[in-house]
């Protein structure tokens, strides 16, 4: 865990508003939570919502002013930091009676921790002296979770002066980055997900605040969201080569997870935990190697022993048997609980309307799809306002969203200057250009289906909190749209944060679908049906054949993971029977996908690849 948290789970970054205060919720607690720090505009709204609970006047930061992103994300986490510090101090004076948020902040402790069984001991203990002594004790020892900040890594558009030159370490992700190392933060971390950025990762490399501190220490850490061991090795080697320490991996499942999914080719959770279990110590000595190496060449020291690697796991935890399996078999440091606090008010900020759906949300509502303008297959829940916006458009022969943050702005197809693939500019010209190719109607349909389904995100991922806080982001742009992962599913029903802490330690249950499949399960389902798909659009393709080897690696590594599967006895999983027959029954679906696309030489094949795209396969 954080040297500074006394839970075993976190709350990871959720779309853009949805965590975008939940420290303000949850840090006194000492629950972990992570910002998403991408969209400055949001924080600049939530400057101006929060400043008042501090009984402090609002200044807005301009966007007149230089380096105005970094110095609103600065100023705002700052902000956060001292209201948590005034809520703990505010715990720490509180008294020892029920309800009390002095008696919430132990009675949603794990029950197998040192300051739960302390609490305990003092709430059976008799003697006045001694109950007043261990009061004192437990006071001393409340600590809040940590204020992380998320930074996606794809999102780094260039910025440029008004006479178009350059912004020299500007971009939206360096700045993002200056942002948070300027703040007055400590134990506290970035989180880089979506993959390597060497622009943003070299100029990490010069920012004294990831620097180790004269106790050997690090006040600012560096996190990085993987979705495979080789990704981790590759990442944390060249960030070590730059005197860089990554103090954690955080593994998250490819499919089964909100937001962005960033699919493996196969490689399924268990094994991957199962690798950087067994793996733990060969990582930590390779990347000591070149940190240190790189450290002494910076400041002439070195370190005698590695400072600590964490391994944290997120991607549709659902149960406390789940928890404990990735706690105690695999031995992560910290479970990542998203999607089931999207039905927490006390620890995210969701709009009623929106908390609405998510209550009644049913497998089919939550879709992988294509509607992120990154390119990035997306989990998304119909039927928003957002959602319903976009059709509305469409209809009235104006498809395509004003962009007005811009901050998904990379296609330059069409024009000089990058614009979102979501955009009314950008989808009006590409249906121009598709009306004049006179494509076969078939290909037409799909191609303008692929434009249409993009739907801006910058404004309808942060909406929630304008509702919410009665806050104008963007005028006349009202609309919400919400990115849970499948097993929103399997929760119905709004609860509070410690009923919520309670299921996650196993003291009570608020699952509402029984029939529910164990989260490797569902992992498995979502990546067979994920490469069923793959294979149905590449089938009349011409690059089928030059796909096939791609899609016999993903069909042999999901096999891989099958075998693990069938060996993994942990008493973790208590209905192993039907973990075992919802095991042969995705096997059965995967065979059967082998022998219908030809995908392995070990099953009787009924018709090669190439003649499958001459004739429909038996």
């Amino acid at each position: 865990m954080h040297s500074n948290t006394v839970h075993s789970f976190h709350i990871p970054v959720m779309g853009l508003a949805y965590t975008i205060d939940s420290p303000v919720k949850v840090a006194r607690f000492g629950i972990s939570s992570v910002i998403s720090i991408v969209e400055d505009h949001l924080i600049e709204m939530m400057r101006k919502h929060y400043y008042p609970v501090l009984n402090r006047e609002y200044f807005p930061i301009s966007t007149n002013e230089e380096d105005y992103r970094a110095k609103r994300i600065t100023d705002y986490l700052n902000l956060i930091q001292e209201i948590v510090q005034q809520q703990v101090e505010k715990i720490r004076q509180a008294v020892f009676d029920k309800g009390s948020e002095l008696v919430k902040y132990f009675e949603m402790l794990p029950g197998d921790s040192y300051l739960r069984q302390l609490y305990i001991k003092m709430t059976e203990t008799t003697d006045p002296s001694e109950k007043n002594k261990l009061q004192l004790d437990l006071r001393n020892q409340v600590k809040p979770g940590s204020i992380d900040v998320n930074i996606m890594t794809k999102t780094d558009r260039d910025q440029f002066t008004k006479d178009d030159q350059l912004i020299e370490n500007g971009s939206d992700a360096v700045s993002a980055l200056r942002g948070f190392a300027n703040s007055k933060l400590a134990n506290a971390s970035v989180v880089f997900s979506a993959g390597m950025n060497p622009r943003l990762y070299n100029y990490l490399s010069t920012c004294p605040a990831f620097d180790v501190n004269e106790d050997g220490e690090f006040s600012k850490k560096v996190i990085i969201k993987v979705s495979d061991y080789r990704s981790a090795l590759i990442q944390g080697k060249y960030l070590a080569k730059k005197g860089i320490w990554v103090s954690e991996f955080r593994i998250e499942s490819g499919l089964n997870c909100g937001g962005h999914a960033f699919a493996t080719e196969g490689h399924l959770m268990g094994p991957i935990l199962e690798e950087f279990k067994l793996k733990k110590q060969e990582l930590t000595d390779t990347l000591f190697e070149l940190y240190n190496a790189a450290l002494f060449q910076k400041t002439n020291k070195r370190f005698k022993y590695p400072p600590v690697i964490r391994i944290s796991a997120q991607g549709g935890i659902g149960t406390n048997e789940e928890n404990e399996l990735l706690l105690q078999h695999y031995q992560v440091d910290s479970t990542g609980w998203g999607t089931p606090f999207l039905l927490v008010p006390e620890a995210t900020t969701v709009d009623d309307e929106t908390l609405a759906l998510l209550c009644a949300a049913k497998e089919k509502d939550v879709v992988l799809s294509h509607r992120s303008p990154l390119g990035v297959r997306f989990h998304y829940l119909s039927g928003t306002s957002a959602d319903k916006e976009r059709q509305q458009r469409i209809k009235q022969g104006k498809p395509g969203s004003p962009c007005t943050e811009k901050f998904l702005g990379f296609n330059t197809e069409f024009t000089k200057e990058p614009i979102c693939t979501a955009s009314r500019k950008y989808q009006q010209l590409k249906i121009a250009s598709l009306k004049v190719q006179e494509l076969p109607a078939k290909e037409y349909d799909r191609l303008l289906n692929e434009v249409l389904e993009k739907e801006c995100l910058c404004i309808g991922l942060s909406n929630a909190a304008s509702i919410r806080y009665q806050k104008v982001f963007v005028k006349n742009l009202p609309s919400v749209n919400i990115c849970p992962g499948p097993n929103i599913a399997n929760f119905s029903k709004i609860v509070s944060l410690q009923t919520m802490t309670d299921h996650i330690y196993g003291r009570t249950n608020i699952m509402t679908n029984a029939d529910r499949p164990h989260m490797f399960i569902a992992e498995l389902r979502l990546y067979v049906k994920y490469l069923e798909e793959q294979l149905q659009a590449e089938l009349q393709s011409a690059k089928f054949d030059k796909r096939l080897k791609y899609f016999k690696g993903f069909y042999n590594n999901l096999q891989i993971g099958i075998d693990y599967y069938k060996l993994l006895n942990s008493s973790h999983i208590l209905h192993r029977e039907r973990f075992l027959q919802d095991l042969k029954t995705e096997s059965l679906k995967l065979d059967q996908l082998a022998i219908q696309y030809h995908l392995t030489d070990h099953l009787p094949g009924i018709k090669k690849a190439s003649s499958l795209m001459e004739e429909p396969a038996v």
